[in-house]
């Protein structure tokens, strides 16, 4: 039996993942390549926000999912094409109602197509989002076409560029005290999707209410992937029956490699899989290689006076503490007058431009109209300073708002709400900006669709390590627009602080 207390609740030495050696392994990648060319499908990948492209780079975003952008997707050279749901900001119904509408879509595009694919399910690597109710929505409504039966459920929250490893079947978060259980970070207390469980086979029976338990897993060791075992990996995938969870251990990319070659072979003998995954799993299946980190020239190509604007929604604490050192940049400038206020002397500069913090408050939203006021405050405040060069930090008072008494789904509708309203003050601008960064998955997503109207966009690879860089399709409200979305919890404390300093130059 499995000592569930120890393995969710014992924080571990980070040197662990140095004791596992990697295999010289010079094949791996090619014998890849020839089983993602045999296997021969589209991988369709739903995002529920817009950091799943954290990973990839050379790739298509789109934001709807009519039947003709999937088509769209389909058609493209690449092997892999991302849909934005946004669904981590859904209800429960919601979600159900839009996983099931974007199955049927499939079904009938592929259908049309003569094109099989796999599908992605795309979650957070700290396990929030709606798990189950969306690869069940998508299950049950693909089989009730009756040309498929998935035999089970493939889960790898690995996350490298995050610092989420898969141990011994927990998952951990990396920081500066090594490697923490994830039920003991913040993410696990989220007021929406909150667990008590690393382990991943506990958690799988605490999120489907014990239909599916622990015991029943199957789990891929670290071990058998470490040493290319693929044939033991293919013989426990074909065991797997009736919408069994495969919980998949990694600790590096090679581990994902290894498991996909043993996948495929799998599927190329007649099973059947969903998938609910971090960002790892989706360059590996797109055979998508490495890339440099995007670079100045790269990122501003047009010539534009006006400054960027930095927009921060999210309030996981790794976001605080980036704040705090971007505004050491600042020199404590704060910028919190009237809208008819404009310092003319911000004291800060990067490469003559300036650097100001301008605080959303987002508690007004108790008061009667007082988040629309607000937005107009800001709105004015940053074309000001933009329109004169300045970047302007945008960011929501540091104190969250929790609901007393509030169910979950009434903790996630205020929290739209205010989302709605943050990105908002993107939607009423009428100075283009040089750039815009948007700190949050939820954040991120509403200024994609909701304020820059984005239908399909371009990923051109990532500033850091897991922060994508969107390129916006010309449909936008800014047409070519660097966008990049910032996770809430990558990244150190330097990171924001190191990002604008590149693009600034």
């Amino acid at each position: 039996m499995i000592d569930l207390p120890r393995l969710n609740n014992t924080i571990i030495n980070s040197d662990i993942l140095d004791s596992y050696t990697t295999p010289d392994d010079p094949d791996l990648d090619t014998d890849l390549c020839s089983a993602l060319k045999a296997l021969n499908r589209k991988i369709v990948v739903l995002d529920d926000d817009p950091t799943g492209t954290q990973t990839v780079h050379d790739v298509s975003v789109y934001t709807d999912w009519d039947e003709a952008s999937i088509a769209e997707g389909f058609t493209e050279a690449s092997p892999i094409f991302f849909i934005l749901t946004n669904s981590r900001s859904f209800s429960r119904e919601e979600t159900i109602r839009v996983h099931t509408e974007i199955a049927r879509t499939l079904y009938i595009v592929a259908q049309k197509k003569a094109r099989k694919y796999l599908l992605v399910s795309r979650g957070d690597s700290t396990l929030r989002g709606h798990f189950p109710e969306e690869t069940e929505a998508l299950k049950s409504t693909l089989e009730g076409f009756g040309t498929i039966r998935f035999d089970g459920e493939i889960i790898i929250p690995f996350f490298k560029e995050g610092g989420r490893y898969t141990l011994n079947n927990v998952h951990y978060v990396k920081d500066s005290v090594g490697l923490v259980p994830v039920s003991r970070t913040e993410f696990a207390s989220d007021k929406s999707f909150g667990f008590v469980n690393s382990h991943l086979g506990a958690w799988v029976e605490e999120k489907t209410r014990g239909r599916y338990n622990r015991n029943s897993c199957t789990y891929i060791a670290l071990d058998d992937l470490r040493a290319r075992n693929v044939s033991k990996i293919y013989h426990q995938l074909l065991a797997v029956k009736n919408f069994g969870k495969v919980i998949v251990n990694a600790i590096d990319y090679r581990d994902v490699k290894v498991f996909v070659l043993a996948l495929v072979q799998a599927v190329l003998d007649g099973k059947e899989f969903l998938f609910r995954s971090a960002a790892s799993l989706p360059k590996v299946l797109g055979n998508i290689k490495d890339k440099s980190l995007l670079s100045r020239n790269e990122l501003i190509t047009n010539k534009i006076s006006s400054g960027g604007i930095v927009l921060v929604g999210s309030h996981v604490n790794n976001t605080t503490v980036q704040l705090e050192a971007l505004r050491g940049l600042a020199n404590s400038m704060e910028v919190t007058g009237s809208a008819s206020f404009v310092p003319s002397d911000l004291s800060c500069h990067v490469e003559n431009k300036n650097l100001a913090m301008v605080q959303f408050d987002q508690h007004l939203v108790t008061v009667p109209g007082g988040l629309e006021g607000e937005v107009r405050r800001v709105v004015a405040l940053t074309e000001s300073l933009i329109s004169k060069g300045n970047c302007a930090v945008i960011y929501t008072r540091r104190e969250r708002i929790d609901l007393q008494g509030g169910s979950a789904e009434d903790q996630l509708a205020m929290a739209i709400r205010i989302s709605d309203a943050l990105s908002s003050i993107i939607a009423q601008l009428k100075i283009r900006p040089a750039f815009i960064i948007a700190k949050g998955g939820i954040t991120s997503s509403d200024v994609a669709i909701k304020a820059l109207r984005v239908k399909k966009a371009r990923v051109i690879g990532q500033i850091r390590p897991g922060i994508p860089v969107w390129i916006t399709g010309p449909e936008s409200k800014f047409p070519g627009l660097p966008y990049i979305i910032f996770p809430g919890n990558v990244g150190d404390r330097y990171t924001l602080k190191d990002i604008i300093l590149t693009i600034q130059g």
